[in-house]
């Protein structure tokens, strides 16, 4: 296994890193730095791993993990959204903790097995600090090979049986959301997220907002597009992004209403080299 060539600590932050967020008795987010990872399972229970933080970063998620599950409890599998530098930058460390098996879409295999970089994080983009310090993040492929497997076809969750898998396409290629039917949660990773991510300033307050995924990292707006409108016809109840906190109710809905009818205002830039 290795983690990318450009893996590198990147010196950014939030109010609610640190901290965890209970959204339902079986669904918990850690923030990590400025992403949320998140723990599907009941406390001190059998529980999964949604995504894997922050580079060089996994050792506060295992910590965070046993707080809740107690040590010696592995998760019984991870399931990647995507694979983005800030969804498996401790990917490795937690799998030299835990040997499970690992999940991701087939269109992600190739950045996740080492034989695919994606495009440079555009940096040129409208947008705020966070946009233009874009140059800095990783975005060469890490290698799991043999330790991660593609979802079943079926859009079913191995261990995750009340849990689905949709293709939400976009932000990245192969990327993936998790919606529980039953109370209408969506796991949203960065098809949507809840606060303007290329914004210092309201990344480190966590100021709520729906907005569409990060600027800088998003390659085919027209897909994504699409993604947000078939993610609003859900019409989740509670969302958890992969960024921002999570939100609900009311706020939820009017937001993603807003996002989906003005998306070509409100989330694709005016200018940028993937626009």
């Amino acid at each position: 296994m290795e983690q990318s060539k450009d893996n590198r600590i990147i010196p950014m932050t939030s109010f609610s890193s640190g901290n965890g967020e209970t959204v339902a008795d079986d669904v918990y987010y850690f923030t990590n730095q400025i992403v949320n990872v998140v723990m599907l399972g009941h406390s001190g229970g059998d529980w999964i791993l949604i995504d894997c933080g922050m580079p060089k970063c996994g050792e506060e998620i295992i910590a965070a993990a046993e707080e809740r599950y107690g040590k010696d409890k592995p998760p019984k599998a991870i399931f990647l959204t995507h694979g983005h530098f800030d969804h498996v930058g401790g990917i490795v460390k937690i799998l030299e903790k835990w040997k499970v098996p690992v999940y991701a879409h087939p269109l992600e295999m190739p950045f996740i097995t080492g034989k695919q970089e994606y495009p440079e994080p555009d940096s040129s983009v409208e947008g705020g600090l966070l946009a233009k310090l874009s140059s800095i993040y990783p975005h060469e492929p890490i290698d799991i090979s043999g330790h991660v497997s593609p979802y079943p076809e079926d859009g079913s969750l191995p261990d995750a049986p009340n849990w689905r898998w949709l293709h939400a396409p976009g932000h990245s290629p192969g990327q993936v959301v998790f919606f529980r039917e039953a109370d209408k949660i969506l796991i949203a990773a960065d098809a949507f997220v809840t606060v303007k991510q290329d914004s210092f300033y309201k990344v480190l307050i966590q100021k709520r907002e729906v907005q569409g995924p990060p600027r800088y990292l998003t390659t085919d707006w027209q897909a994504a597009w699409d993604t947000v409108k078939k993610l609003r016809d859900l019409r989740p109840a509670i969302v958890v992004s992969g960024h921002g906190q999570y939100m609900k109710g009311a706020e939820l809905r009017l937001g993603l209403k807003n996002l989906v009818e003005n998306f070509s205002t409100v989330a694709i830039p005016s200018h940028g080299r993937f626009v």
